[in-house]
């Protein structure tokens, strides 16, 4: 879920290159989807076996399974993690499943998250050692919308219908995360996504 630009095809055609179904990748891969509580419970045992703590705040499948999307599948972990990154990574790939994590996901696009959204996550889980994290509605939104492949717009639907985010909010955080992004041809494709995204749930 990295280092992506945004809307850089049609909307409701770029993903169809790219998107092959959950079904298909297990039959290539020999990987099982994972679940959030399965997350939680490797995790647990991380931070039992390695002392070490961790924070992790969750985007892609697995945060829309902990938003309520229980049908939302997926194979690997995305995630912003403070502190050190390869240990856990690895730990997480001998146990079948891949991880793409980094310190700053805001840097994973050239459009930049809205400001403060680590200040606006909300705790999923914590206990001793382990404290998972959810992006803000809002900024969850945004984050997809820095990529929008049709999976990505399906997700980001998803938590604007089921958190009630007008297309005024969707809006306000776009103008906050095109502020704080680099100029770039990337930031008018981002502008025609949200658009059309915001046109998209106003008439649902």
């Amino acid at each position: 879920m990295r280092r992506y630009c945004p809307a850089l095809l049609s909307l409701r055609t770029q993903a169809r290159s790219i998107h092959v179904t959950i079904g298909y990748l297990q039959r290539r891969s020999g990987l099982s989807p994972i679940t959030t509580d399965r997350l939680t419970s490797l995790l647990v045992e991380y931070v039992r076996k390695t002392g070490t703590t961790v924070d992790l705040l969750l985007v892609g499948g697995l945060a829309l399974q902990a938003y309520g999307y229980t049908d939302r599948s997926t194979l690997d972990v995305d995630g912003e993690l403070a502190g050190n990154l390869d240990p856990l990574v690895q730990f997480l790939r001998d146990h079948q499943v891949p991880a793409d994590l980094g310190e700053n996901m805001s840097g994973w696009s050239v459009v930049a998250m809205p400001p403060g959204y680590r200040d606006r996550a909300s705790v999923h889980l914590e206990q001793p050692g382990l404290r998972l994290r959810l992006l803000h509605p809002g900024d969850f939104i945004i984050a997809k919308l820095r990529r929008g492949t049709d999976l990505d717009l399906e997700d980001a639907e998803y938590v604007a219908r089921r958190f009630h985010v007008s297309a005024k909010a969707v809006r306000d955080a776009a103008e906050a995360a095109i502020a704080a992004s680099p100029q770039d041809t990337a930031i008018f494709l981002f502008r025609k996504a949200v658009e059309l995204f915001c046109s998209r749930i106003e008439t649902r």
